[in-house]
C-alpha cells in the first residue's frame, strides 16, 4: 500500500503519540476545560448539534519539528494536522489490473479487559493494513452520564448494549486515539444500538440526525463527561473525520442516508447485504453493504461477511455454544472468509467487506478466525488493506466509465480476455 516510508511512519507515529500524551503543555491555544454538569457540557439533542460544527485552527509544528496540539471546545477533542499513514490514491491506467481490496471493520470499538482493540491494532501495524473501527458513540459517555443521551424514540439514557464505566471509557479513548494515529479511520456505529419493532429501521431523517449529532458530540465532551481533564485529548477532530458509519443491525439505511449526505458523509456500510461486486452510490454517497459470501462446508448457501452471521448460521447465535465444536466452527469461519476473498481475487477483483466485533463469542474463535485470515490475506502482492475512507478516496479519483464497467462483472465472473483488454 503506498504511503510514507518505514523511517518517516515510525518518526511521525513518535512524535505525534509524544504530543497527545504531553497536551497541556503542548498547546499553544487552547479553550479551558468545561466543569461536568456545566450547561456546555450537557450534549442532548440540541447541544450535540451545535459542537459538531466547530471549527478547529490550523496545527502547527515547534522549531523541532514536534507537532503541536490546538484543543478543541473542552479538550476533548484537538487538532494534530493531517492523519499519519495515509495513502495517495490514483487512477488505474488503462488495462490495469485493479487491486484487491479488502476492507477489516469494527462494530462498537470499545476497549474492553478481553484486550481484543489492542490486539488487532498491533496485528494490522505488524501487517501494514488499516482498518475502520466504527465507535459507538455512548461508549464515550460514561454509564452515570446516561441522563445526557436521548435515544429516538426511547426513554432519556436507554441503550440496548448498556453503557461503560469510567475506567472503560478512558480505555476505550485511549485506544481510539492511538487507533487513529495508526491511520485507521473512526467512524460510528451511533449509540443505542436499538433494532428490531422498536429499532431504529422507524426512524425519521431528522431522529437519525439527532442520533449522529448526539454521537458526535459525546466524542467531542468525553473528557467532561468523564471527569478526566488531564487526561490526552484525541488527536483529530471528530466532526471532520467522521465520513461514515454502519447502522446497528444494519437497519434503517433508508431515512438515514438523507441526514448522512446532509452532513457531507461519503459512504455508508449499513446496506443489509450485498453481493460481491464493485460499489455503486446511493442518494450521493457510496453504498458499502455487508457482502454474501460462500458458507465453507455448505455450497448451497451463503452467508454475510460478518463474525455474528457466522455464528448464527452455525448455531442459531448461541455465543456460548458446545466447545466440542470450537475448532470445527473457527476453521469454517476461516474458510469462509477465505472462500469470499478467493472468488473476488480471482475474478472480478471486487473489494471485499469483512466485519466484526471485539466478542468472546464461543470462545473468541472468531476473534482467531479473523486474525488467521488477516493474516493470510496480507499476503497476497496484490492485496490493499484499507479503511473505508480509503477505499472511497480511491473510488472517488476513478473515472466512472471504468467504475461502470467494472459493475458489469458478477461475483465469480473474471474480466473475458483479461485485464487489459477489459481496461483498455
Amino acid at each position: 500500500m503506498e504511503g510514507d516510508d518505514a523511517v518517516s511512519m515510525i518518526s511521525r507515529r513518535t512524535l505525534l503519540a509524544a504530543a497527545v500524551g504531553t497536551a497541556v503543555a503542548a498547546c499553544t491555544e487552547s479553550t479551558p476545560t468545561v466543569a461536568a454538569g456545566s450547561a456546555s457540557s450537557t450534549v442532548d439533542q440540541t447541544s450535540a448539534s451545535a459542537a459538531s460544527t466547530t471549527t478547529p485552527a490550523a496545527a502547527t509544528t515547534t522549531a523541532s519539528g514536534r507537532p503541536v496540539l490546538r484543543l478543541i471546545g473542552d479538550g476533548s477533542t484537538s487538532d494534530t494536522g493531517p492523519q499519519p499513514h495515509q495513502p495517495t490514491p490514483r487512477p488505474l491506467a488503462p488495462g490495469e489490473t485493479p487491486p484487491q481490496f479488502v476492507v477489516f471493520s469494527w462494530d462498537g470499538a470499545g476497549n474492553l479487559a478481553t484486550g481484543q482493540f489492542p490486539r488487532f491494532r498491533s496485528l494490522a501495524a505488524d501487517l501494514g493494513a488499516s482498518m475502520t473501527f466504527f465507535l459507538t458513540g455512548t461508549y464515550a459517555l460514561p454509564v452515570d452520564r446516561r441522563e445526557l443521551y436521548h435515544p429516538p424514540q426511547h426513554r432519556v439514557g436507554a441503550s440496548a448494549i448498556g453503557l461503560f464505566n469510567r475506567d472503560e471509557v478512558l480505555a476505550t479513548m485511549s485506544e481510539i486515539g492511538l487507533a487513529w494515529i495508526d491511520g485507521h479511520e473512526i467512524g460510528t456505529h451511533f449509540n443505542g444500538h436499538f433494532c428490531g419493532t422498536n429499532g431504529a429501521g422507524r426512524w425519521s431523517p431528522q431522529e437519525w440526525r439527532s442520533e449522529i449529532d448526539q454521537a458526535v458530540g459525546f466524542v467531542q465532551t468525553w473528557r467532561t463527561n468523564a471527569a478526566a481533564p488531564d487526561a490526552p485529548p484525541l488527536p483529530f477532530d471528530y466532526a471532520t473525520e467522521l465520513v461514515g458509519g454502519r447502522a446497528p443491525c444494519l437497519e434503517g439505511q433508508k431515512n438515514l442516508l438523507p441526514a448522512a449526505a446532509e452532513l457531507g458523509w461519503r459512504y455508508d456500510a449499513s446496506s443489509p447485504g450485498g453481493s460481491q461486486v464493485w460499489p455503486t452510490k446511493k442518494s450521493g454517497l457510496w453504498d458499502l453493504p455487508l457482502q454474501s459470501i460462500p458458507f465453507a462446508g455448505d455450497g448451497a448457501h451463503q452467508t454475510l461477511s460478518m463474525d455474528y452471521n457466522l455464528m448464527y448460521k452455525q448455531n442459531g447465535g448461541d455465543p456460548d455454544g458446545d466447545p466440542a465444536r470450537f475448532a470445527e466452527w473457527r476453521t469454517q469461519a476461516y474458510q469462509s472468509y477465505l472462500a469470499g476473498f478467493t472468488r473476488a481475487l480471482t475474478s472480478n477483483r471486487a473489494p471485499m467487506f469483512i466485519g466484526n466485533h471485539f466478542e468472546q463469542w464461543n470462545g473468541g474463535i472468531y476473534m482467531d478466525a479473523v486474525e488467521q485470515v488477516l493474516t493470510t490475506i496480507a499476503a497476497h502482492e496484490d492485496v490493499r488493506l484499507v479503511s473505508f475512507r480509503q477505499l472511497v478516496d480511491w473510488l472517488d479519483v476513478q473515472d466512472p466509465a471504468v467504475i461502470a464497467r467494472l459493475r458489469t462483472l458478477s461475483p465469480g465472473v473474471a474480466p473475458t480476455g483479461g485485464w487489459r483488454t477489459f481496461l483498455a
